[in-house]
């Protein structure tokens, strides 16, 4: 039974808004097909081995706790940079989105160096981005509509090396500017889509995974069909609750 490594990045400091359901997604979509996963917890202080892994993943955090995260995540950078540039998938959310970049700059005016695996930069703006966020996003050429739940005051824009998980349908995205939302560069996947994200949207999940088989067995599979009822009434009760008509 192959084994899909998956990595859960400061699960104590970075985990609001219920974002820890994105692990058991990823487990569960996995075990239901017949793989078995593994999931190790990497926090502050402890070391991170870009060869041990398939998938990382980031929540979202407070900003004193992604302070103090940010400054373990430059201590690591060097072994994300290489874990990224080998295929490893990340997801980053809301706060892991803007650690993923260049840098953050708060409303204090103070600069917080990010990780460069993704290139954009964030600087806080005067006011919070909240809601329900609704996106057409597009990876690899295939679309899919994704919902989750923003709250954040950053204002994210994009380098040239970096796309867009998707346009903005409804909600703020990225900057409230320029209708994006997330971003795509090799396989790492930033958002400040809350709620938890994946288990709403099942295609975005399954994506992440198709990736994660790939680094583990090299090869490209074609992942078994769920039932994704569930989760596809729970995307279209956000959608309406968003505003919109299904």
């Amino acid at each position: 039974m192959t084994e899909i490594r998956i990595c859960h990045l400061y699960p104590k400091e970075m985990n609001i808004y219920g974002d820890r359901g994105n692990i058991a997604v990823l487990q569960k979509r996995l075990e239901w097909r017949g793989y078995s996963a593994s999931i190790t917890s990497v926090g502050i202080g402890d070391e991170f081995n870009p060869n041990n892994f398939d998938i990382c993943y980031l929540g979202g955090g407070q900003d004193r706790d992604q302070m103090l995260v940010a400054h373990d995540l430059g201590k690591k950078s060097a072994a994300f940079l290489s874990a990224a540039k080998d295929g490893v998938v990340f997801l980053w959310v809301c706060g892991g989105i803007q650690l993923a970049g260049v840098g953050y700059t708060n409303s204090d005016g103070n600069r917080i160096s990010g990780v460069g695996i993704l290139d954009l930069d964030t600087s806080a703006g005067s006011s919070r981005l909240i809601g329900d966020l609704v996106l057409d996003a597009e990876i690899e050429g295939d679309n899919c509509r994704v919902v989750g739940y923003e709250n954040h005051a950053g204002r994210t824009f994009l380098g040239p090396d970096a796309t867009p998980l998707g346009s903005v349908v409804k909600g703020h995205g990225n900057n409230d500017t320029d209708k994006t939302e997330g971003a795509i560069q090799r396989r790492v996947v930033g958002t400040y889509m809350h709620g938890p994200l994946l288990p709403k949207n099942p295609w975005l999940a399954d994506k992440l995974l198709s990736w994660a088989i790939e680094h583990n067995t090299g090869e490209t599979p074609t992942l078994s069909s769920l039932d994704n009822s569930l989760e596809n009434l729970a995307q279209q009760v956000a959608i309406s609750r968003a505003g919109m008509k299904r």
